[in-house]
């Protein structure tokens, strides 16, 4: 990420100042978006689902260490003729540190509308930034990718902070993996019928 000619400490301020607007403005939180279905209150999730012809699944994540908790929902529409599979909708419901919700946030940002391979590919790439123990990542393509996820290589410095950061990229890989495994059960049932 371009640092704009900034010293180590004004880039750090600039990270943070991202992160808190991030969690103060969450992307894709049940109940912060109209329409959107859900518990608002946060006592309970209800996601209603959108997309009727989507593959959907949900993952609940609980972090004992900071008490951060969050409910990924995602919708996965199947690829047409062997096309790849998409992330038609992803949204949450769920409470925590600023951490943890300006990442969700961030996250809804990079990986709504994309393809399967593409979220689980920035999820990898953002785990790395995570074990980076401030170091950050090399590879400019990876940086330009993450995006505003970058910010949160300040986080990788301090381990407590790291699995805020993981939440919600934990939850939406967990919520894809099960969609995309009811899917294939689906498409047997179906097979198995036809024979």
């Amino acid at each position: 990420m371009a640092d704009f000619g900034m010293d180590d400490e004004e880039l750090e301020q600039m990270y943070q100042e991202v992160i808190l607007d991030a969690a103060r403005d969450p992307h894709g939180r049940v109940g912060d978006q109209a329409g959107a279905g859900g518990d608002p209150a946060g006592d309970g999730v209800t996601i209603r689902v959108e997309h009727e012809a989507c593959l959907a699944a949900e993952s609940h994540q609980f972090n004992p260490t900071c008490g951060d908790q969050a409910t990924i929902h995602v919708e996965v529409a199947p690829g047409e003729q062997g096309g790849p599979d998409l992330i038609q909708r992803i949204v949450w419901q769920g409470s925590g540190c600023s951490i943890s919700q300006a990442s969700l946030s961030i996250m809804v940002d990079l990986v709504q509308g994309q393809t399967v391979d593409h979220a689980m590919d920035l999820a990898a790439d953002f785990r790395k930034l995570m074990e980076s123990r401030g170091a950050g990542l090399e590879d400019e393509k990876t940086q330009d990718a993450l995006g505003d996820a970058m910010v949160f290589q300040g986080v990788s410095k301090y381990p407590m902070r790291i699995k805020c950061a993981l939440l919600g990229w934990e939850g939406m890989k967990a919520s894809v993996a099960q969609a995309l495994s009811a899917g294939r059960e689906g498409d047997k049932g179906e097979k198995e019928e036809q024979v």
